[in-house]
């Protein structure tokens, strides 16, 4: 398992300069990062790739872990900005489901990098890896605001926790060979109406 650096926390960029070399250092490892697992891909192969210093590398990313999170992070950020407003008729499970088959999708897309960001993600400590708990939250806002709760409860919360690791499940399941895209689908739409029916805004039975 790729080791996690200790210590120090990664260098937040403070410029438009340091904010373009993180990027680049980024787009560098989802190219790799598709083409190798994450036991063989080399720091120092991505720092050369980037045109920075590997100590530059470091700076931001103390590990490969650090770097994969991160490139998940970006990936989910970038989702969230893609979500459009759900039809004012539709089912708010049916929407959670809709987005999150369409991010399996796209991840599942490129299976080698997937591997990699799902590793890192799931294997990271929030004390030492502060993507993964952006992560975390990003996926929270994102269900939260599909389901239409502004104000979540215990209950809601922990219903959008479970639902995230049914789907880390799933998305692993089928990277190990053990499902078919149409079983992703459906699993991830029953996972859905089961987890997220008890929320805190479902209609209430007459």
């Amino acid at each position: 398992m790729p080791r996690i650096a200790a210590a120090r926390p990664p260098a937040e960029p403070s410029s438009p300069e340091q904010h373009d070399r993180r990027q680049r250092i980024l787009r560098t490892a989802v190219r790799i990062g598709s083409e190798k697992p994450l036991e063989r891909v080399q720091m120092h192969e991505v720092a050369k790739a980037s045109g920075v210093a590997i100590g530059t590398l470091y700076r931001y990313f103390p590990s490969k872990i650090h770097l994969f999170a991160a490139v998940m992070a970006a990936q989910v950020d970038r989702f969230r900005d893609e979500i459009r407003p759900p039809a004012l008729a539709a089912v708010p499970e049916d929407v959670v489901a809709d987005l999150l088959v369409a991010a399996s999708r796209e991840l599942l897309r490129r299976p080698v990098l997937a591997t990699s960001m799902l590793q890192s993600a799931n294997t990271a400590n929030v004390a030492t890896v502060a993507d993964a708990l952006k992560i975390d939250r990003m996926f929270s806002a994102i269900v939260l605001e599909s389901l239409g709760i502004e104000v979540p409860s215990v209950q809601d919360v922990t219903l959008v926790r479970l639902m995230m690791q049914c789907w880390y499940g799933v998305l692993q399941s089928s990277l190990n060979g053990r499902m078919s895209m149409s079983d992703v689908e459906n699993d991830i739409r029953m996972a859905c109406r089961l987890l997220l029916a008890p929320r805190s805004n479902a209609p209430k039975p007459q």
